[in-house]
């Protein structure tokens, strides 16, 4: 899909356009679409699972759609591995996306497109401060215990003003004055303050989008109607609405969900254990349904109710379950976890994973055995090495 052609993105195109007009929603008739978006510039951390998990379940839930969008702009960071790798590590979790995914680098060309349309109806401009005056404008700021933010110096001066041939980035010209509030479906209602945004980079001086612009344009152009992603993204909703109101275009529901930090409780990080799904795989020995169990009650919670099926999951949980702080991850916990689902799992699927680990390809009669073995092994064991 990358580099794709105008043809693969009509079949893009045709893939929202039906889960748009198939899917259903319990509050209405409007459909309920939700999207996952990883960068590829590494593994498919813990933390991103479960935010995928969470809009796998809400659009279940709710009869709709959950998409698979790969923000691969990045062209410096984003690998090929990495991509096989986020992919890999949501099937064995079997978070089971709708359609094909959606590479974000191939419709650089509509996200300018959108730049271009907010330029003409007056909602953005051209700014053609060189990276010396920025650095000095940055400077001065600091100096002066300020924030760093751009000044707005082109905001309201004509184009003509700038010498011929001048490099300019395209800017979004946000509102200065009042504040805006989003009812997130988590955090509750949250209020800023427009003087504490800037007018953000749109388009840069080559012409490419900035992540800000492409998000926006991809989540609306796929239809996508509720938008839950983790709380560090929350201040980027403010930046993001503006381009939504400049293009007269609907707003989503936001759901920003707390982070997921350590039993020390600072944020979790490779010394908490914080590997990639893969490495819970491969080096951990678990058992997909238990990481998912385990994600699932990370911030979620339904009664006292632990040990929950993807089957009940889709049936309990909404956005309301979702709790304001951030839950805290222990891995004996998981691993205390995983045993419950060793026990509960087929001999001879476990037989097979075990003989996936060995250093030797196994003989059908040792395989056999080993499968006769498991009734033994099974109680004691919280990983399947």
């Amino acid at each position: 899909m990358l580099g794709a052609s105008a043809a693969e993105l009509a079949i893009d195109f045709h893939v929202w356009e039906h889960a748009r007009l198939s899917a259903t929603s319990d509050t209405g008739s409007k459909p309920v679409v939700t999207r996952f978006a990883p960068s590829p510039t590494g593994f498919l951390h813990i933390g991103g699972a479960r935010t995928a998990l969470f809009n796998l379940l809400f659009a279940r839930h709710h009869g709709g759609k959950f998409l698979l969008r790969i923000e691969d702009t990045d062209r410096a960071r984003s690998t090929e591995p990495a991509i096989a790798a986020i992919l890999d590590g949501m099937r064995w979790l079997d978070l089971d996306w709708d359609g094909d995914e959606v590479y974000q680098f191939s419709r650089a060309a509509r996200h300018a497109e959108v730049a271009h349309e907010m330029l003409a109806g007056g909602h953005a401009y051209k700014c053609f401060a060189t990276a010396e005056e920025l650095e000095a404008m940055r400077a001065g700021q600091r100096a002066n215990k300020q924030p760093l933010r751009y000044d707005g110096r082109w905001r309201d001066r004509d184009a003509s003003e700038a010498p011929e041939g001048a490099p300019f980035v395209i800017r979004l010209k946000a509102p200065r004055e009042g504040s805006v509030t989003i009812d997130d479906r988590v955090q509750g209602s949250v209020t800023v303050n427009n003087s504490e945004l800037d007018d953000m980079v749109l388009l840069r001086s080559d012409g490419t989008p900035t992540y800000m612009l492409a998000v926006v344009v991809d989540d609306h152009d796929m239809g996508v109607t509720h938008i839950i992603r983790g709380d560090d993204h929350l201040n980027n909703a403010f930046r993001q609405l503006p381009i939504y109101r400049a293009m007269g275009w609907e707003e989503p529901s936001y759901a920003h969900i707390p982070l997921i930090h350590g039993a020390d409780g600072a944020k979790l990080s490779k010394r908490h254990g914080a590997l990639g799904v893969d490495a819970y795989r491969d080096e951990l020995g678990l058992l997909p349904e238990a990481v998912s169990n385990y994600l699932l009650r990370l911030g979620w919670g339904h009664g006292d109710d632990e040990i929950i099926s993807r089957e009940q999951a889709i049936e309990w949980f909404d956005l309301a379950g979702v709790g304001k702080s951030p839950s805290r991850f222990d891995l004996k916990k998981l691993e205390n976890l995983n045993g419950h689902y060793i026990r509960a799992s087929d001999d001879a699927r476990l037989a097979e994973l075990v003989a996936k680990r060995l250093p030797f390809e196994i003989t059908e009669a040792q395989s056999t055995l080993l499968t006769a073995a498991m009734p033994s092994l099974k109680p004691r064991a919280a990983r399947s090495q």
